[in-house]
């Protein structure tokens, strides 16, 4: 399974972004080859409007069946539901520690949107 995790970095030490829509770029990680590849999502972060449906459609383009941020908006959580794509809220430090409270079951998945759009 694919997991894709809001960052700014680059590897597994990186900072879990608080942002879905705008955050920098995502680490996409494999669980069953335990493996790694980053999702550029630059062009989502100064968008005037849209950036969380775009970045939900870009994750949804990379396999992804999880998505662990932050904070997650309703017009993203529609699209990411409607792609059968469960959304887990996070505030572990980096992409390692949200990683391993997933693996080791301590993460909730939400049920709906956690901020209002354009909230940050």
């Amino acid at each position: 399974m694919k997991i894709a995790i809001t960052t700014s970095g680059t590897d597994l030490t990186a900072p879990v972004d608080t942002r879905f829509g705008r955050a920098a770029s995502f680490i996409v990680y494999d669980t069953e080859s335990e493996t790694f590849e980053v999702a550029d999502n630059n062009q989502n972060l100064n968008a005037p409007q849209g950036a969380g449906i775009q970045t939900a459609q870009n994750v949804a383009a990379t396999g992804a069946k999880t998505v662990i941020t932050g904070h997650c908006g309703p017009k993203a959580f529609r699209i990411l539901s409607a792609s059968n794509i469960a959304v887990y809220p996070c505030s572990a430090a980096t992409v390692q520690e949200a990683l391993e409270l997933f693996k080791t079951g301590k993460l909730t998945e939400a049920n709906g949107a956690d901020v209002e759009g354009h909230w940050a």
